[in-house]
């Protein structure tokens, strides 16, 4: 099929990757404007149109994809399918329709659990223990429509939402080029998502990652993997605002105040409701990440400080 594959961050390259080295042909991609980026705020392309412009591949960028002129170029093109993955905004119906087989969605999680923006994070937060990617037929509901596939993957312990997507990405590239080889070949089924089991993901924000020393060791422990790497956790220290890496409950310490430090030679353990957990790095605001007990020993930690 002539595809034209929607996508925007580094987490669809993989999807587009695979797409492209199938039997399909990719003849454009659709990715989200050109945005400031770096100390210089200059326009920066998305990874998806950078990998586009690499190759030699036609990139459209429509501030919304209602645009005529958008419209009137995916006509042009006639694209059989477009694959979707993080593109990054709404679809409007006039724009589903003008494909063949109209769009296909590979969407993090197994829905109908986690739909919206961030289904990983979501997962990892909230304790799940398995979780997945789903390919779906994109509608005008959020994450609503007919799912063709799925695949499943185990949350690990130390798992962060970066670890898990960046499996994802891979495992469900391959079920996206999966699905087109079925649409192609006319044996593709998509069912209809059940009506109970669902849930919502929406994005997390800068308050969300900041870490409640109030609440007992494994949801400290969940909120910052949940948040890592985006949006970064962080905690206060002394008024100023430091961000935190992954840390480990620590049950064999003796407990401590939430947020309450407690410094020693090989260790940085910080108070929860439960136990105390053990920090990972630290970084200090306009300093690189280190080990706690580096940051510690710079910040020359006293006895009953403690983060807020």
């Amino acid at each position: 099929m002539r595809v034209i594959f929607a996508g925007t961050p580094a987490v669809a390259v993989p999807a587009l990757s695979a797409v492209a080295e199938s039997q399909h042909e990719v003849i454009a991609v659709v990715t989200r404007p050109d945005a400031p980026a770096g100390r210089g705020r200059g326009l920066v392309r998305s990874p998806v149109g950078a990998w586009a412009d690499e190759r030699g591949i036609e990139v459209l960028t429509p501030a919304r994809p209602r645009e005529p002129e958008f419209l009137d170029r995916l006509r042009e093109l006639a694209p059989d399918c477009v694959p979707v993955v993080a593109y990054g905004a709404l679809v409007p119906p006039v724009a589903l329709e003008i494909p063949r087989h109209g769009w296909v969605n590979l969407h993090f999680s197994l829905l109908p659990a986690w739909r919206g923006a961030a289904p990983v994070q979501h997962a990892v937060l909230h304790g799940d223990e398995v979780t997945g990617a789903s390919v779906f037929q994109l509608e005008e509901g959020l994450d609503t429509g007919p799912v063709y596939g799925t695949v499943t993957d185990e949350i690990r312990p130390t798992d962060t939402s970066g670890d898990l997507l960046e499996r994802l990405a891979h495992s469900g590239a391959g079920l996206l080029v999966a699905v087109l080889d079925a649409l192609a070949d006319g044996t593709a089924r998509a069912q209809p998502q059940p009506a109970d089991g669902v849930s919502l993901a929406p994005k997390l924000t800068v308050e969300d990652a900041r870490v409640r020393w109030g609440d007992p060791a494994f949801a400290v422990d969940r909120r910052i993997r949940a948040c890592t790497p985006a949006p970064g956790p962080w905690t206060t220290f002394r008024g100023d605002r430091v961000k935190l890496g992954p840390v480990t409950p620590a049950p064999d310490a003796q407990p401590l105040k939430p947020g309450e430090l407690m410094v020693s030679k090989d260790r940085v353990l910080a108070g929860t409701a439960t136990v105390p957990v053990r920090l990972g790095e630290v970084r200090a605001a306009g300093k690189r990440a280190m080990a706690a007990t580096d940051w510690a020993r710079g910040a020359r930690v006293g006895a009953g400080e403690e983060f807020v």
